[in-house]
Order: structure tokens, then C-alpha cells, then sequence
């Protein structure tokens, strides 16, 4: 059995980067839906059915746990999944599987706090807020998933999310530097304005501006915190093995990498962020893919 990585593109190769590091023994399956990247700005719907369609490529590959490495998917997709698709999926297969986010292990690392603790609500003015600001997918963003989780846990934490149409894209199709350095400019002024001055840390909340997260740190001021998605999820994956021994991670170090577009099109692209030669395998979109095509 494996663990698989599930991104529409190459930009959760930062996430499969940390958890490979964190458990290399471990064996992994990469998965990226090139034929129909960027999630970020397609309906709900689809965005579900993609996803699903991308579950089930790495299950019936022999993977037994797939992280989607994904904001967007991970935002709009991956609780439906878990409550309606999922059991059934689960029964028909015979097997212990499961689907987790990265969501979750970022407002852990944004709050300090796990994700089952909900603060005490109470009537008293917070004095002294904490202002983060989440750079994230339009998609990400319309789901306000780190307003509303993050408020759950701490009240003294103010979330401003700036959307980002076309940054994932940008960042996919390898755009030169000072194209990225404009874009990323233009949202870390527009998120300073909103808010009135820059955010006191900020998430980079989708995984190809991690790739680029040079870019932000320079238009931001100096110092300011960054919380990085690969880290923590690698640190909650290992938390998460501890208590589920029921999903065995493999022990051979096998790597496979997996897409619905073009390999040799992506490879000089995908190996730079990965830092070292890869060979992905073309896969057939399943008839949840070309569902979510034809909607």
C-alpha cells in the first residue's frame, strides 16, 4: 500500500516534497490532473467531481490514503467526499481508505491549537488582534474556509483572504520572474489596503505559491511570518499515523508520478520544483473526470 498525493497540478510537489522527507521509507503515489488544471476558478461541481475522479485513480492504484494537496480541493471538495461518497466507496472496495486535506493542518499551525478545540465564545472586546492574511485560489477564497475555522478556534485572530485569479496558472506554466513578481505584488498591495496596514503573518493557501514563496517574502515586510503548508502537514500526517495503524505506508521507498495531461510536457517544469529528475506516467481520466468536463 502507498500514500497518494492528489493536486490539479505540480504545485503539491511542495507537499509530497515535505511528506516524502518526513517518512522516506514510506512509499507514495504523485497525482496531478494537468488535463484540467487550475481548480481555482471552475464551478463547485466540477471541482468535486475532479477531485473524486482523482481519488479514485490513486486507490485503484494501490494507495490506501490520499492527501489532496490542494486548497481548492481540499476547501470545496473534500468534506463531501468524506460524508457522501466515501463510506460507500470504502464498502465497495473491501479495504480501509481514506481522503485528508491540507487545510486542517495549516489553521492548526495558524492557531497553535488542534482542530478539535472551539473556543469559548465570549462577549469581551479582543484588544489586541492578530491580523493573517491568506493568499489563496478565488475558489479557496468564496469558501471562506479559513474565516470560519480559524474563528471557531481563536477570536483574537482577524483572517483577510486576497484571491488570486491566475497566479496558479501563471506558476504552472512556468511564467518568467518579473511577470510573478508584478502579480504577486499587485495582491500584497491590495490585501494591505483592505486591511489597512500588512498582515502581522500570512498562509500561502494554495501549493504553487509555495514554489514561489521567495516572491511573496520579498513584497512583504521584512520578518513576517509565513506558515508553511508542506511542514505542517507533514507534521500532522505523522500524528495522524500514530493513531491509525491501519493504514500501512509502505516500507520500500517507491515513488511513482502519475498525470492526466502531457508527461514529457511537465517534466523540466515539475523537476525544478522537485529538485531532481522525475518520470511521470500518463493516466486515462475516469468517467468522474469526464463528467465534470461535459457539466
Amino acid at each position: 500500500m502507498a500514500i497518494g498525493v492528489f493536486d490539479s497540478g505540480v504545485g503539491g510537489l511542495t507537499i509530497h516534497r515535505a511528506l516524502v522527507d518526513r517518512f522516506p521509507r514510506a512509499d507514495f503515489t504523485f497525482l496531478g490532473d494537468q488535463a484540467n488544471v487550475p481548480y481555482g476558478g471552475r464551478p463547485g461541481e466540477e471541482i468535486v467531481a475532479l477531485t473524486r475522479a482523482g481519488c479514485e485513480t490513486l486507490f485503484e492504484s494501490g494507495c490506501n490514503l490520499v492527501v489532496l494537496a490542494c486548497n481548492t480541493a481540499a476547501a470545496i471538495a473534500l468534506r463531501r467526499l468524506q460524508q457522501t461518497w466515501l463510506p460507500g466507496y470504502r464498502q465497495a472496495l473491501g479495504r480501509p481508505v481514506n481522503v485528508l486535506g491540507i487545510i486542517v493542518p495549516t489553521i492548526e499551525a495558524a492557531t497553535g491549537l488542534p482542530w478539535e478545540h472551539e473556543a469559548e465564545r465570549r462577549g469581551d472586546k479582543v484588544e489586541q488582534l492578530d491580523v493573517l492574511g491568506v493568499f489563496s485560489t478565488p475558489a479557496t477564497t468564496a469558501s471562506r474556509v479559513y474565516e470560519i475555522e480559524i474563528d471557531k478556534r481563536r477570536q483574537d485572530i482577524a483572517v483577510f483572504s486576497e484571491p488570486c485569479p491566475n497566479l496558479a496558472r501563471m506558476v504552472e506554466a512556468g511564467a518568467p520572474r518579473a511577470e510573478l513578481e508584478a502579480v504577486v505584488e499587485a495582491h500584497v498591495r491590495a490585501l494591505a489596503k483592505r486591511i489597512g496596514r500588512p498582515p502581522d503573518r500570512a498562509v500561502l493557501g494554495c501549493t504553487h505559491y509555495e514554489i514561489i514563496a521567495d516572491v511573496f517574502r520579498s513584497f512583504l515586510p521584512p520578518g513576517t511570518p509565513l506558515i508553511h503548508q508542506p511542514g505542517a502537514t507533514a507534521d500532522a500526517m505523522e500524528r495522524y499515523f500514530a493513531r491509525h495503524p491501519e493504514y500501512p505506508i509502505g516500507d520500500r521507498g517507491a515513488r511513482r508520478f502519475l498525470t492526466t495531461g502531457q508527461p514529457g510536457a511537465v517534466n523540466s517544469l515539475a523537476e525544478a520544483f522537485w529538485g531532481g529528475p522525475l518520470h511521470f506516467e500518463p493516466v486515462k481520466p475516469t468517467a468522474a473526470a469526464d463528467q465534470a468536463i461535459r457539466i
